[in-house]
This record gives structure tokens, sequence and C-alpha cells, in this order.
């Protein structure tokens, strides 16, 4: 069955939604991409609506780091060091918005999306 982004199937009270058509191609879902640290930058192309394409992050070794002046440097990230949406995720190294990443600058926090906007952004803490 195809990942849909279309209403849930339940009520908010239990019972059921009946729907009158089948999935659309606008509404299917895409699987998350799982930016993982790794060694070699890996950049998978996936075509978007209208022909457009968009980068998907799946492995990557740097961060452009942000300081509180605006100055931006490219650096390696070491570790991954806590993630506040899931904590499965700092143990399997997997990168998303809003995680903390250790560099030789100190903690950064990730403010970019890796798997939509194909890099990784963060801001020092």
């Amino acid at each position: 069955m195809a990942r849909s982004t279309e209403r849930s199937l339940r009520k908010p009270s239990g019972g059921r939604y009946h729907f009158s058509r089948g999935k659309r191609g606008y509404e299917v879902a895409g699987y998350a991409a799982n930016t993982k640290l790794g060694d070699a930058k890996k950049v998978q192309v996936k075509r978007a609506r209208g022909g457009e394409t968009r980068e998907v992050l799946l492995v990557v070794k740097q961060v452009n780091v942000a300081d509180k002046k605006g100055k931006t440097t490219k650096m390696d990230i070491l570790n991954v060091v806590e993630n506040p949406a899931n904590a499965n995720l700092v143990r399997r190294n997997i990168i998303t918005k809003g995680c903390v990443v250790e560099t030789s600058l100190g903690r950064v926090r990730v403010t970019s999306r890796p798997g939509q906007e194909g890099m990784v952004n963060g801001v020092l803490i």
C-alpha cells in the first residue's frame, strides 16, 4: 500500500471515514531520507511535481556552521549528540533539523532540512 498524505481513516471518536475515491498521484508521500553521518557525501536526485528535481542528502560528513557574527565555515561532523525529536536517531547517527552535532568548533544545532534541501546548515550553541 502506498504512503499517503490524505486524511486518516479514523475519526477522533474512533469511527471510520468512508472515502468515495482512491489515492491520487499528488497525495502519495515519500519516504524519510534518514541522512546519516558518513565519510563521503552521497546525494540522490528525485523528480518532484512539475518535473522539478530535488536533492535528497543520504550521507554527509560536513556542516556549514554560522557563528554569532554571521561568519560561515565548513566543519567536519564528529558525532551526533542529541535529537529532541527522537533519541533513537542519535544512536543511529541520523541527522535531522533540530539535532545537535559535535564539531571541532563545538556543538552545532542543525537549522536546515537535509532530506529536503540537500545540505546541512547549523548555528553554534
